[in-house]
């Protein structure tokens, strides 16, 4: 089944609940610059592309707002490597 991803605003992030576990991809935004600083998926969940997922809506929600990225977690920094269509979203 798809994962049902909910951009919490509030909270600045992206998350689902997956099996009763929050899984994230957290942000902060700074004018037209966006950060993102986090990523987390519990250790039962890992493997299934929850992460890729939570990445590439906060991703699509960038490239919708005309935002540039920063992406200061290592693994948003890494999806995007192997991503090339994500590399125009990159701050300069």
């Amino acid at each position: 089944a798809p994962l049902d991803i909910r951009h919490n605003e509030a909270a600045s992030r992206f998350e689902a609940l997956v099996e009763g576990q929050l899984c994230v991809a957290a942000y902060h935004r700074l004018g037209a610059i966006v950060d993102l600083n986090h990523t987390s998926v519990p250790r039962s969940l890992e493997g299934r592309g929850i992460s890729a997922a939570l990445v590439q809506a906060a991703l699509d929600w960038a490239r919708a707002e005309g935002l540039q990225v920063r992406p200061l977690c290592s693994y948003v920094a890494a999806y995007m490597r192997r991503h090339p269509a994500t590399q125009d979203l990159l701050a300069r």
